[in-house]
């Protein structure tokens, strides 16, 4: 059973009960769940996430001091902490009466000025342009259990994909790196005899077409770690990890490097059918530069359009 399974089972036998018993007048002010930081909240633990920071708990979203003052968040975290310390095999670390990193109290405000830099998911468009997806993963992963208040929910669907003309300016700037490392570069170092130059072109090209990928599946990418087990998950175009797996464990001599450079311009040619099928390019070519340069163009505000192509990665 997966972290985020037994964090649910241990909130609905042991958190709830007591929040009701205890705290009957918060419950219409509070949200309980588990998203954020971990692989957990991803469903992506196994046994060797099991070393370090994994426990069955959960969160108590609070809202602000006006609403639950700090004598009520203080009795609420002392009550969590007096749960149960162990649940399905799995103890719980100890933790301090003000709370614990991932798990117990939490104030919304406080986790998501934390997280992306607002407390409210409302983000300006220099914040939208350069904030990590990963930060912007885990406000939106896991699961909610409970939010009778509905701030948290409102939050998180804020957050949940990049305004339009966001997408659209990540998504050029990556199509432009897939193009300068994969389609251009990568033979050129070659014909330099610079190998080891050329392995780094492939791994750029493959961290932007990764980037690409998730992009075209509107979904934020995760830390680096997961992004090959999260793209094989994606609805389109995961057929490609592999490909893009070979790209980065192969040589770059011989015979090999000419059939690494035709897996480059099959896996640029399959993303420029995906373009063309969601309608956002209007170039007919086999050049993905020129395929950037007619996503930006498709960009609303003018400001955000005229920005360098590479603004937003």
């Amino acid at each position: 059973m997966q972290g985020l399974e037994i964090s649910k089972k241990y909130y609905e036998k042991y958190g709830l009960p007591m929040l009701k018993e205890q705290f009957p007048d918060l419950l219409p002010l509070i949200a309980c769940g588990l998203f954020g930081s971990g692989s957990e909240c991803l469903g992506f633990d196994d046994e060797t996430s099991q070393d370090h920071d994994f426990e069955p708990g959960f969160c108590i979203f609070i809202p602000s001091e006006d609403k639950v003052d700090r004598r009520t968040a203080f009795l609420l975290e002392r009550a969590y902490a007096k749960l149960p310390k162990e649940f399905m095999g799995f103890r719980r670390s100890l933790m301090s009466p003000v709370g614990g990193a991932r798990h117990g109290v939490q104030r919304i405000d406080e986790f998501f000025t934390e997280k992306i830099g607002s407390p409210d998911g409302i983000l300006t468009i220099s914040q939208w342009l350069s904030l990590p997806e990963q930060s912007l993963l885990e406000c939106t992963n896991g699961e909610i259990f409970t939010d009778d208040y509905g701030e948290i929910s409102q939050i998180r669907e804020r957050l949940a994909f990049y305004p339009e003309d966001i997408f659209l300016k990540k998504l050029a700037g990556q199509l432009l790196l897939m193009a300068q490392s994969g389609q251009y570069n990568y033979m050129r170092c070659l014909s330099h005899g610079e190998t080891a130059a050329a392995q780094l072109a492939v791994n750029e090209f493959v961290k932007s077409t990764i980037s690409v990928l998730f992009l075209l599946n509107r979904r934020y990418q995760p830390y680096y770690k997961w992004s090959f087990r999260a793209l094989r998950q994606l609805p389109k175009l995961s057929i490609l990890a592999e490909l893009l797996e070979y790209l980065l464990i192969t040589d770059n001599v011989g015979d090999q490097a000419e059939e690494k450079y035709n897996v480059i311009e099959s896996i640029c040619s399959d993303v420029i059918d995906e373009l063309m099928d969601q309608k956002l390019t209007q170039a007919i070519c086999g050049d993905l530069e020129k395929h950037a340069y007619s996503v930006n163009d498709l960009i609303s505000d003018p400001e955000i359009r005229n920005l360098h192509i590479l603004a937003a990665v």
